[in-house]
Order: C-alpha cells, then structure tokens, then sequence
C-alpha cells in the first residue's frame, strides 16, 4: 500500500519535476523517506538553511521556465523561505511543506514548529495554497498546484501536509499531468485598436518583461515592423539580443524615452518608464499587454489587451499586415547605443570588471546578480543575449539572493557557465550554501566584491545624513582561507587585468565545483549606479 507521501513524489514525477531542493525535518520524514525510493527519477539537493532551498528552486525555475520544487519542515522552516517565495513572484515555484499532527492544527498547543496560521501565511505570498486534510486528495491538489502554478501568470504556489497524513496509507491514484489552461487569448477589437495607435504614432517604444519571455520572437518582429527599440531593465533583459540595433538597456532607452509617442508594455508593471521616468504622469498614449489584468488597472493604458503575451503580439502584427513605417531606424539606434555605452562607462570601477565579464564569458554564460554596486551596474552595464540568462532578485532587492539562486540555475543548466554576483556585505547572508556546492559539485563561479561596506547605505549616510557613518563598515573574514575551508578554490584578484586571467581560468576549473574569486575594491571608490536607472532623481 501506497501512502500519502509516495503520491505527492509520483504526481511530482508525473509533472515533469526531476529535481527538488530541501532539507529533511521532524514533520516531513516519511516525504523523505518517499523521495529516497524514488532517488532514481528524483534528484535531491539538501541545502544548509531553508533560504538556500528555495533560492536554488528559484533559480532552477528561472533560469528554465520549469517548475521549482523546494521541501522545508514548517513553522520556522517556512518563514526562512518567505524572502525567496517573495523573490519569486513572477517564476513557477512550488514550496512543499509539512505541518503539525492534524488533530493539534490550530489548537495552539504549542507543538514544534508550530505557526498561527501558516497556510494563511503563505497565501500572502503566492498564487494558490491549499492543505491536503486527508490521504485521498494528495494527488488532486499535486496536480491543481501545477495548474495555479503554470496557468495565467505565472507565479509561485505552496501545499502543506501535516504529518501524520504523509505517513497515511494512501490507495493508488491513477495519475496524470496537470492539465494546463489554454493560453488567454487577446480581444481582436481591441488588437485593432491598438494596430490602430500604431499606425497613427511617429515613434513607438517597446517595453517589455519578464512576462514576454515566451513571447522574444513575436517582440523581434513587431520591433522590426513598426521599427521601435524593445527596452528592458531586469526580467527583460536578452528578449531582444543587446547586440541587435532593437535591444536596449535602461539606460540607452532613457536616451530614446524623452519624445516617444507610444508605450507598448509586454509582461511588464512599467515601473521603470512610468514611475522613475515620469514620476507616473504619462504624456504618450500606451498600449498594455499582460495575463494579469490588475496589471491594467493599476496603470491604466489607452489598450489593455489581458493576454498571453506571444499570441497578443502576434495578433497585433497581423492586423498590421500592410503597415510600413514611415521610416527606417536602425542606424540611429545603433548610435544611440553606441552613445550610452560610452556614457556608462563613467561608472567605475564596475564597467572595469563587467566589461572583461563580457568580453571573457562565453554568450550562453548566465549572469546571476546580487543588489551591490556591481550587480546594480549589470542591469545597463553587461549585454545579454538571450532570455533568461541575467537573472536578478527583481524589485524584492535582497541581499544574499545571488550566489545560492546561483546554485540552482547552475543544477538546471550543469553544462553552462554560470557566474555568481556579491558584495561582501550579501555574501555572508548565505555562505553557508559553499558546502552544498561542493558537496554537490555545483560549479558556480561566485566573484565577491569586497568594498569593506554596505556600500549603498554608506553612501546614502554620507549625502543625506551629514555623512554620520554608522552600521555601514563591515569587517570581513579572508575568504580566501573561507573559500578553501569549505573544499573549493579561492583566488584574490590583484588588479582588472588579473581578474581577466582569474576568470578565464575559473570558466575551466567550475567544471569540477565552484570557484571563488574575491575583487578588494577601495571602500567609497565605486561611482553611484543609479544614475542610469534613475536619472531624474538619482541623488546616491
């Protein structure tokens, strides 16, 4: 006989998942004990805090489009969690928990790892959660989970099951994949509408995000078509190649922002142009394509096609089968490229490193940022060639994301280069998670930028607090000597041109494990960032 537990880990197996991220506790031992005779289909990677189980399954699902499984035991186990499912708002993660004995839920006995209301807790913070109450509906909310996860936008979810019904005799199941939604196709009045403010606009702008990854062809032909640039800022970027005259960064698409005419937003909130450009008055008419129709409602455009994003934008190039633009672009985005290239090279010392970044990591290489002063600087100042392959914390801007997100994308994708940013500061919120790489031999190249500082909060204190530095001076190990106690290769860079030669000999090296390289950087030397990102009022 079956029990609760081997259903959950076959309807995982059924939907695809060959990988789950977690840690073995008190309340989830017989899901273990499932996951282990299922060992063969079902690769396990055990982290050494529950915040680096859900970052990798953050990073796993990424970095793919495929579903990120993560296991942790409730209460505390789940909290740790809370800053990744946060960071995972727009990627198909699913955290699978356990929880008290049945009979003690809600009861406020006191039991371990008890919680309030954790089912309720972790509805703030995904698509769907549910509770499997008893053994024969394990497999259903498996499959509903996949459904929620996958259908509309995507978005995270989470199933708990208390303990004594993992353990549960469970009858087989027949068992099936999740059945998926039919993508949401888009209102043709309202494709004509939009193909109409096209046709009458003189120079249209393309904004897109993380919800138009599936759609990077379709973007490449309407750019093409009525010859607008595509912008994009984190989840965006690599929809249209940088090394295209279409594909540009935040900061060359400020350069062309000032006069456009018309907004198309593809998967995208349009923060950045609405909010950071505009201070969110708009003076352009706007088109909006997204599968959220909140999204619409909270910036309201003159179209809001609720859509999935591939079939919107090729509906939108149909009905503009006879339309020419007035005029052929190509060149002067090459130029305004070109310009704002040389611009940002004035934010050093990081266009130094993440030029030689560029120029010695293979195009299929994925960058994985951290919010620091280089990370922060890769948003404008690293091309991306391809979707997906710049992956970021998004708007949660948490430190100690990069380097254990890192780690998963590295599991999802063993035979690319996978390079890992931080400060000194975020590192130390999950260093920890070295020993899993080289446990598992997770070839991560992790390059640890150590300014002996959070360096924006030292900034911030120096320009608005009549420089009072206080919290902000770090005093960090060698990590070096770190890097070798926990079995992995450690190297200090001595100068840019040195760090070249690190980097390209750790692109050999991380075929075997991760590598850490650590870049001492003069504490307060490093220009203000921001000022491609936010250029109107940039003050750090």
């Amino acid at each position: 006989m079956q029990t609760t537990s081997d259903v959950i880990v076959e309807r995982l197996i059924d939907n695809g998942v060959d990988t789950i991220f977690g840690i073995p506790g008190a309340q989830t031992y017989a899901l273990f004990d499932a996951l282990a005779r299922k060992k063969a289909s079902l690769a396990l990677y055990v982290s050494r805090h529950e915040q680096g189980a859900a970052y990798m399954a953050y990073g796993y699902a990424k970095s793919t489009g495929k579903p990120g499984v993560y296991c942790v035991v409730p209460g505390p186990g789940v909290l740790n969690t809370t800053a990744a499912l946060a960071t995972a708002h727009n990627a198909p993660v699913l955290c699978l928990t356990g929880q008290v004995p049945s009979e003690f839920l809600g009861a406020g006995h006191g039991m371990l790892h008890e919680l309030p209301d954790q089912l309720n807790t972790l509805r703030t913070l995904t698509k769907w959660a549910a509770r499997v109450n008893y053994a024969g509906e394990a497999g259903q909310l498996v499959d509903e989970a996949f459904r929620n996860m996958l259908g509309g936008r995507i978005q995270p979810v989470a199933l708990e099951v208390p303990m004594d019904i993992l353990g549960q005799a469970c009858a087989g199941e027949s068992s099936s994949p999740a059945t998926q939604a039919a993508p949401l196709s888009p209102d043709l009045d309202k494709i004509q509408v939009a193909a109409a403010l096209i046709k009458s606009a003189h120079k249209p702008m393309i904004y897109v995000g993380s919800g138009a990854v599936a759609a990077a062809t379709e973007v490449r032909m309407l750019a093409e078509k009525i010859q607008a640039p595509v912008v994009s800022f984190r989840g965006g970027r690599g929809i249209v190649s940088d090394d295209t005259p279409y594909g540009f960064n935040c900061a060359s698409g400020y350069r062309y922002y000032q006069d456009i005419d018309l907004m198309i937003g593809i998967g995208t909130r349009l923060e950045l142009p609405a909010f950071r450009w505009q201070d969110g008055v708009a003076n352009h008419n706007m088109i909006r394509v997204d599968t959220d129709p909140t999204q619409s409602v909270r910036l309201r455009g003159d179209v809001a096609l609720v859509a999935d994003a591939q079939l919107a934008t090729a509906a939108i190039i149909d009905a503009l089968d006879t339309y020419e633009a007035p005029e052929h672009r190509e060149g002067l985005f090459r130029a305004i490229k070109d310009a704002s290239y040389r611009e940002v090279q004035r934010i050093q010392p990081q266009m130094t490193y993440l030029n030689i970044m560029r120029e010695v990591l293979p195009r299929e290489a994925f960058l994985v940022e951290e919010i620091s002063q280089v990370g922060f600087a890769s948003y404008y100042g690293f091309d991306v060639f391809a979707p997906r392959k710049l992956v970021t914390c998004g708007y949660q801007g948490n430190l100690g994301h990069g380097f254990q997100t890192a780690l998963g994308v590295r599991v999802a994708n063993p035979d690319m280069p996978v390079v890992s940013i931080s400060g000194d500061g975020g590192i130390m919120f999950g260093i920890q998670e070295l020993a899993t790489a080289v446990q598992y031999n997770i070839g991560v190249i992790l390059l640890i930028f150590n300014n002996g500082a959070f360096g924006n909060v030292r900034r911030d204190q120096i320009n608005f607090f009549e420089g009072r530095i206080h919290g902000s001076e770090l005093r960090n190990p060698d990590f070096v000597a770190l890097a070798h106690s926990f079995g992995a290769k450690g190297y200090k860079s001595k100068s840019p041109e040195h760090f070249r030669a690190l980097l390209a000999q750790a692109l050999d090296e991380a075929m075997t494990g991760p590598v850490v390289i650590e870049i001492p950087i003069e504490r307060g030397s490093e220009r203000s960032p921001f000022e491609f990102m936010m250029p109107n009022n940039y003050g750090r």
